[in-house]
């Protein structure tokens, strides 16, 4: 008898807590102004997921409440959230200009009736700028508050079967009321419970944006992740924010092999070819088995004229290629290269 009494009261506050979170998503459709509440909202389940809040800790000597008050604010027109989010981001990282009537134009796509992430990524390496995702961590949110950098994200303001998409920004926090502060749609303070935030952002894939200037390193960032989001910056053409980027990384991240290799492709597409040779070498320094670096070393000796040492960082490049395709022709690419020349 009483292990169903333990199941009933276990089904109970489940479908206790359940018609809360139902309760706070009709809450959110009407602020947005999202007109009639689907049936299917209403009938939804709760699955189980283990928040990140609970567990959050202020590291020693930071503020455990704070607000970026002087982030600007663009109020949304209809279905343009990921215009308005990108300019205040952008607006902050001091893009001048940063206007969301202009951004709509590059990131908003009427078929969708929204824009895409990766349109808001375009739309920032556009304008010299280095988007940088975060880790799926509430704490790493946090963090960048704390640094000063407000953090576009997506949320679902709906279901998983049902989304309501949505871009905010968070501007601040309060760890003792457990609460998140956000610039969305047309409320330049809105408050949420960390409980019904992390749902939203869980939803939305935990996807989190800052935007930095090129030579600034968002709080959170990592080698690895943030030389990467400068090679694609690199790939986009933005060569001289790429360089300064680059530059950064090296500085933050002395060791750590790709920050010169990506300064060595910018010396070697400016024909700089001395100052390419020497980073690339500081790439085979810090590790001497990254084919990339003898390849690209290849190519920059025959620039100068050095066909046998282009066929040399050529042979070593293949042996380092372990099937990587690019690499398995790099003695007849320099071959056929040396003869045309």
């Amino acid at each position: 008898m009483w292990v169903w009494a333990l199941r009933f009261s276990l089904s109970f506050w489940s479908f206790f807590f359940c018609a809360k979170e139902v309760a706070r998503l009709v809450t959110s459709w009407a602020r947005l102004g999202a007109g009639v509440i689907p049936l299917l909202l209403l009938m939804g389940g709760c699955a189980s997921y283990s928040h990140q809040y609970p567990t959050l800790k202020s590291p020693s000597g930071e503020p455990r409440q704070q607000e970026l008050e002087d982030t600007p604010f663009h109020p949304q027109a209809a279905w343009q959230c990921g215009p308005a989010a990108l300019a205040t981001l952008l607006e902050v990282s001091g893009v001048a200009d940063a206007d969301p009537v202009d951004l709509a134009a590059q990131v908003y796509l009427p078929g969708l009736r929204g824009s895409l992430q990766s349109e808001l990524l375009g739309a920032a390496r556009r304008a010299d700028r280095v988007p940088y995702r975060l880790e799926p961590r509430l704490a790493d949110l946090l963090e960048e508050i704390r640094a000063g950098y407000p953090v576009l994200v997506l949320q679902n303001l709906g279901l998983s079967f049902w989304p309501q998409w949505h871009y905010a920004v968070v501007i601040g926090f309060d760890m003792d009321a457990e609460e998140i502060i956000l610039r969305s749609g047309r409320s330049p303070r809105r408050v949420m419970s960390f409980r019904h935030f992390e749902r939203t952002w869980r939803l939305g894939g935990h996807w989190a944006l800052v935007i930095a200037r090129p030579g600034d390193i968002p709080a959170t960032a990592t080698a690895s992740r943030y030389v990467e989001a400068v090679s694609t910056l690199e790939a986009q053409q933005r060569r001289e924010a790429a360089i300064i980027a680059y530059t950064a990384a090296a500085v933050r991240w002395p060791t750590y092999p790709l920050s010169y290799l990506g300064l060595g492709n910018m010396a070697y597409q400016k024909a700089d070819y001395e100052g390419a040779e020497a980073y690339f070498h500081m790439v085979i320094e810090l590790s001497p088995d990254e084919p990339a670096a003898h390849y690209n070393l290849a190519w920059t000796y025959l620039r100068q004229g050095r066909t046998s040492e282009a066929l040399g960082a050529a042979r070593q490049a293949e042996a380092l290629a372990s099937g990587n395709a690019r690499y398995t022709d790099s003695v007849r690419a320099i071959s056929e290269a040396a003869r045309s020349e």
